[in-house]
């Protein structure tokens, strides 16, 4: 039996790893968290590559592991109705309702927002949130041979002229790091700050969601045994996580020197606009957009197919492929023109809700054995993580949206309760009191029947 792969096989496997995983969407966060960080912005940079990079790794290795068939079966070892609603969600989420918005909405900030009336903009971004879409849906509809062509093409294209933005920025720098103070929530704790930044990118819920793919794509080159399959998983990941951590730190970089030139940009969409147009005039610019316009295409019919193919097997009886394409690509449409500030803010909830239920998940798959995997750990974890964090998710709402609720006064009255709620951690203690609480009941329960 086959125990390893090669190192062509290695490297074919970390590419795929990187071209699921990264998106023209995860330039704009590092940018942001740059700027914002200042000279506080090697600590921020630690933490986001915690949630940016590490999550996502551990995700796909935790599926290897499981042997279960996708994200359905592993957050089913919780309750069959918990994986379900777990698995709809999380992939609405990099869907539909956020992710896939996301991808037209960076694409119109970084190219054509800057250049149009900000009487108009409405109009504009409808009109180009229409024709992104159209192609989507047509493309989701007709996958063939669109996906790997634009994967091969664009993707090299894209790399090749962000490492041409970044080796201009570093040997032609706009301004000093270590003389540009952080800001706001950075000023105190850049690396709690970073590593909920981290969220923004919803890698580690696309490791989750997609790493069936490379688990199958190991075990379809001859690795079988679920401990090779996650070695090679690991060994795999590790290169293609190497790269996107360079390229996190990079742009980070990028975006903390920037602030020499620039104020802080409302998203890290407009600020990798404003750094393109300053080292390479409108013309870096117009490559910039042409070519994050092509990779969020890309990024976004990969989304939509994988939904639809998601929700027709959660739902055999339910609408076929094409309908679910059809919805997604409405839906998406219509939350897009919402713009790319408003998309980020009311992600922020989500995610802070989804990814405390993503990480304990993902450490109790990579330690199941300790305890058998028993449901019930699963079941008593999950369930005191998920009250935490629908604090957590309460108390990031917009304002205006807690204040119709009326629910700000008790929101923050259980935060303050919580250790390290006011760095977004507050289901930190929750999750481990669950744990203790499971291996207590468990150890009891077995030595009643012994």
């Amino acid at each position: 039996m086959k125990r390893s792969l090669n190192r062509r096989e290695t490297v074919f496997v970390a590419s795929m790893l990187f071209g699921m995983f990264f998106g023209a969407g995860n330039l704009i966060f590092p940018v942001s968290m740059g700027q914002l960080s200042g000279s506080s912005m090697w600590q921020a940079a630690a933490g986001f590559l915690i949630t940016g990079v590490g999550l996502p790794l551990l995700g796909v290795a935790a599926l290897g592991i499981s042997r279960e068939d996708g994200l359905m079966g592993l957050s089913s070892r919780v309750g069959r109705r918990y994986g379900k609603f777990f698995t709809c969600v999380l992939y609405l989420t990099i869907g539909p309702f956020f992710a896939i918005p996301r991808c037209a909405t960076v694409a119109y900030t970084v190219g054509i927002e800057r250049i149009i009336p900000e009487n108009v903009q409405t109009a504009v971004l409808a009109v180009f949130s229409l024709l992104f879409f159209a192609a989507v849906l047509f493309f989701s509809l007709r996958p063939g041979e669109i996906l790997t062509w634009i994967g091969k093409v664009l993707n090299p294209l894209f790399l090749l002229f962000l490492g041409l933005l970044v080796v201009r920025a570093l040997l032609s720098p706009m301004g000093s790091i270590s003389g540009t103070a952080p800001e706001g929530v950075y000023a105190e704790g850049a690396f709690y700050q970073g590593f909920l930044e981290g969220y923004n990118t919803m890698d580690a819920l696309a490791g989750l969601a997609f790493g069936i793919i490379v688990v199958n794509v190991i075990r379809g080159l001859g690795v079988e045994n679920p401990g090779d399959v996650a070695k090679n998983t690991v060994r795999s990941g590790i290169l293609s996580s190497v790269l996107m951590a360079v390229i996190y730190v990079l742009v980070t970089v990028v975006g903390a020197q920037s602030r020499g030139q620039f104020p802080v940009s409302p998203n890290g969409g407009e600020a990798l606009a404003l750094i393109a147009e300053h080292y390479f005039g409108p013309a870096g610019a117009v490559i910039l957009a042409a070519t994050v316009t092509l990779a969020c295409l890309k990024t976004a019919v990969g989304l939509i197919t994988s939904c639809g193919e998601t929700f027709r097997k959660i739902f055999p009886k339910g609408p076929s492929y094409q309908v679910w394409a059809v919805l997604f690509s409405t839906l998406s449409f219509l939350i897009a023109n919402l713009g790319l500030d408003a998309i980020v803010s009311w992600s922020k909830p989500v995610l802070l809700f989804l990814y405390p239920l993503a990480i304990t998940l993902i450490l109790l798959t990579l330690f199941g054995r300790f305890f058998g995997n028993d449901g019930g750990v699963y079941r008593w974890v999950t369930g005191f993580t998920a009250a935490a964090a629908a604090v957590d998710f309460v108390n990031a709402l917009p304002g205006q949206v807690l204040d119709a609720l009326r629910l700000e006064r008790a929101a923050e009255a259980v935060r303050d309760l919580l250790p390290f709620a006011e760095n977004g951690f507050g289901w930190i203690c929750p999750a481990l009191l669950g744990l203790v609480i499971a291996i207590v009941y468990r150890r009891m329960k077995h030595s009643f029947t012994m």
